[in-house]
This record gives structure tokens, sequence and C-alpha cells, in this order.
């Protein structure tokens, strides 16, 4: 279901992801991992948790196990993320915006070329972390540009669809700009 309804819609493709990957613990025991992905600068364990088998099931000796497993393999080098099985199934946007804004910290690859570019890129992130329809003034404050910049910037962010402009109560003016869901899938 994760690869179906995150992954793929995420990234198109399952280059570098590895399910059911082995892991040697601190106690010599094998562990198998959901998925790990071997980004160009990251080894990151996904797993997908179930309500049951990782809270209500869990003892205080199975909690313990499951944090020190965790603290292991980020002592190995791994970056360990967890979604909720619920989350994965009834809520995959949450899941592959999260996932996005994780995995674009390792994408150097993907970095924009120009200052515009750099721009658009750094207002879908603010996006993405306030979780509210953007004002320019929003625009404006973290990238430090003046107004009319901010208003350009999510102008050209809407027509490439990123963004939906929103008038204000007289329908007059646009006054924010929300992010499409799909937008992520852009960058």
């Amino acid at each position: 279901m994760f690869c179906k309804n995150v992954w793929w819609e995420l990234r198109g493709s399952f280059d570098g992801l590895h399910p059911e990957y082995e892991v040697t613990d601190w106690r010599g025991y094998a562990y198998y991992c959901d998925f790990v992905w071997m980004g160009p600068a990251v080894r990151l364990v996904i797993e997908i948790k179930g309500f049951g088998p990782h809270v209500r099931d869990m003892d205080r000796l199975k909690y313990c196990n499951e944090l020190n497993r965790e603290t292991f393999l980020s002592a190995m080098g791994y970056q360990v993320i967890s979604f909720a099985y619920d989350d994965v199934a009834m809520r995959p946007e949450l899941c592959i915006t999260l996932l996005s804004m994780l995995i674009g910290r390792y994408q150097a690859d993907t970095a924009p070329t120009s200052m515009d570019g750099l721009a658009e890129r750094e207002t879908v992130r603010l996006a993405c972390r306030l979780s509210r329809p953007l004002r320019p003034i929003d625009v404006s404050a973290h990238l430090q540009v003046n107004h009319r910049i901010a208003v350009r910037t999510l102008q050209s962010l809407s027509r490439k669809g990123f963004f939906s402009p929103s008038s204000g109560s007289q329908g007059k003016h646009i006054v924010r700009y929300e992010l499409q869901p799909t937008a992520l899938k852009l960058l």
C-alpha cells in the first residue's frame, strides 16, 4: 500500500527503494526494515506502523526494544521515519507531503540553478511548513524580498500549477495562494 499510495505517487519509480531490508542489530539479530531508500546523501529507513502491533499490543520490553532499535539504526547512519498505517491507507497525501519535504533536503541534483527557481522552491517549502494558504507578505518576509517580487513569485507558481489564487471578500484582488495537492509531484 505504501508503494502504491505514497512512494509511486511521489517518485514515479522505485529506484533506490529496498523493501524488507535486512540490518543486523546490536544483539547480532537480523531485523527487517519495512523499506530503506538509498538516496544520494541519505540512507532512509521508512517504517509503516499499525496501531495494533505497535501501540495496543506492545508491552514495556517491546517498547524499549523498539526505541533501542531506532537509536541503533540512527547510530549506524540511517535516518528513521515512521508513518501510521492508517495515514498510508486513508491520508496518503499527508505522507507524500511529509516525505517530499524530507527527501527534498537530500536532492541536490534537483536544486534550482536560478534565483527565480530558488525563490519558487522556497515558497513551496514555506507553504508546506505553514500548512495554510500563503499571502504575499508571508513570502516577502520569508525570502526577505519586496512585496512586488513576492507577488511575482506566487503568480509564476500559480501559472505552473503549484498554487491556486484566491480573491478577497470583495473579489477584486487576489489575497492568498493555496498550495495544490498535486504540486509536490511537480518538484
